[in-house]
């Protein structure tokens, strides 16, 4: 859980407060907030001469606060979609010859995408979600879901680690690489059991 940060003007008040002389607890007190708090506060401006925020370690969020509630907003809509139904209607897997491309991937929509939905009782405005993988975003992919009525969920670039799909496919590859299929129609059988 993300804990409160106070504004800048809350910060420097404790450090004029701390100048003046007063102690952590009546810095605490006179403005209402965590002892703990204080102490942080006067220890950063000792160390850094600032109460400005400082750079943050680590990778920034990809997706926006928009983004994310955008997210959110979309999963609420439908919550009682559940684990075995998903199972049902989502086990078919499509065989492909050869290399994906755009056209076979429109080909695939094309023939399970409405079907799928439509056993999922979805409705008829569904929100439909995939990555930014060049084939889903080409011009002609993108024209066959404005000729359907398709909306798509907007997916911030370069974020594998949002994508659910990725998690299965490293299941299905573990799954497939312990069984040692000898052939094609092996693989395909493992893939679906």
């Amino acid at each position: 859980m993300k804990s409160k940060e106070h504004t800048r003007q809350v910060r420097d008040k404790v450090i004029e407060k701390f100048k003046a002389g007063l102690g952590y607890k009546k810095i605490s007190k006179a403005l209402n907030i965590p002892r703990s708090t204080v102490q942080a506060i006067i220890q950063k401006w000792k160390e850094y001469g600032t109460t400005v925020n400082l750079p943050r370690q680590g990778r920034p969020p990809k997706l926006t606060g928009r983004t994310r509630r955008a997210l959110i907003r979309n999963a609420a809509k439908r919550p009682m979609v559940t684990l075995d139904e998903l199972q049902r209607s989502t086990a078919q897997l499509v065989r492909v010859d050869g290399k994906m491309d755009g056209a076979k991937y429109r080909a695939i929509l094309e023939e399970n995408l409405l079907e799928s939905a439509k056993d999922l009782r979805l409705g008829r405005r569904f929100t439909f979600q995939q990555d930014n993988d060049p084939k889903h975003k080409a011009r002609a992919t993108m024209e066959w879901f404005k000729t359907k009525h398709i909306h798509e969920l907007e997916w911030p670039k370069q974020s594998p680690d949002l994508n659910p799909i990725e998690n299965l496919w490293q299941d299905l590859k573990t799954a497939v690489h312990k069984r040692c299929p000898s052939n094609l129609t092996e693989l395909e059988l493992f893939c679906k059991k």
